[in-house]
């Protein structure tokens, strides 16, 4: 009798989680999906994958977002300029083992596109807020067919590089919303500046359009050049990686504990980074640039 007991409320709590759309896992499979109302959580329930509306659009997209906020901050976005206007959408893995948005179940909204197939293909969201596609099969679980971290919308988390892998010519940079109701990519971009051709020492720039908004100057092992004001804290650490393979700067937590993140703002032209303050439950200024812009 205690056996039968406990068989129905686990089936009972299964059909609960199905039916109110929430999130036991943190990755699936091809014989599962993600649909409106769905969603991924993370291992230890840093983020969050689903679908969401936009300040006051309709409009339903693919997102992360932080899980354990209370302020809804939204850190990539699948199809940015490819919403769907109703809740049709579904996530899945597709025949050729991409990640594929389809639209009342027939139409791609966005793909992850990637030329590398797997035997078992699987996506995970992981708790740095990185969504990757890679193979079950493969003994290396950090080897990744495909991963979000390399197609960064308007924010650059801990972990994430910025620039170029010179190996496949991937060119990671980061955009800002349209506005607040439109992730579409805006005119204000961040990324590393670099020629190969020339040899010339790679900068950070911010761009307006297609004008040159601010840039840091050569990194010289320590800081930018431009940038004599940025120095060693406690809050994060970064680094400017350039060799043969790669070209690209990344900052990384000095105190996990600590949320932060760097995201491009279209209102006011800046890059601010912004740590979350527990205590009053909202985003607070931590630096912003540029303090000023080119010449």
């Amino acid at each position: 009798m205690a056996i039968i007991k406990l068989i129905l409320t686990i089936a009972i709590t299964f059909l609960f989680l199905f039916q109110t759309g929430l999130s036991v896992v943190d990755n699936f499979d091809q014989s599962q999906s993600i649909s409106d109302g769905t969603t991924l959580i993370s291992k230890e329930g840093s983020f969050e994958l689903g679908f969401f509306s936009p300040g006051n659009s309709t409009n339903r997209y693919v997102g992360i977002w932080y899980k354990n906020i209370p302020v809804k901050t939204v850190v990539w976005v699948a199809n940015r300029c490819s919403p769907i206007n109703d809740s049709s959408g579904l996530l899945t893995i597709n025949s050729t083992g991409n990640l594929v948005l389809l639209y009342q179940n027939k139409s791609v909204v966005w793909s992850t596109n990637s030329s590398e197939q797997a035997m078992k293909p699987i996506v995970q969201l992981l708790d740095s807020g990185n969504l990757v596609l890679r193979d079950e099969e493969d003994g290396n679980s950090e080897t990744y067919l495909w991963q979000s971290f390399d197609y960064p919308s308007d924010t650059m988390m801990p972990g994430m590089k910025l620039g170029w892998d010179l190996r496949t010519g991937l060119k990671r940079r980061v955009s800002a919303w349209r506005n607040w109701d439109d992730p579409c990519p805006g005119d204000f971009t961040a990324g590393v500046e670099y020629d190969p051709l020339r040899h010339t020492f790679p900068d950070v720039y911010i761009l307006q359009g297609t004008s040159k908004y601010f840039r840091t100057g050569p990194w010289n092992g320590i800081h930018f050049t431009g940038t004599p004001e940025q120095r060693p804290n406690p809050l994060y650490s970064y680094d400017f990686v350039y060799n043969d393979d790669e070209v690209y700067y990344i900052y990384n937590l000095e105190n996990e504990s600590v949320i932060t993140r760097l995201v491009m703002n279209q209102t006011t032209s800046q890059r601010d980074r912004l740590t979350w303050n527990d205590e009053d439950k909202a985003w607070k200024f931590y630096s912003t640039s540029p303090r000023d812009n080119c010449d």
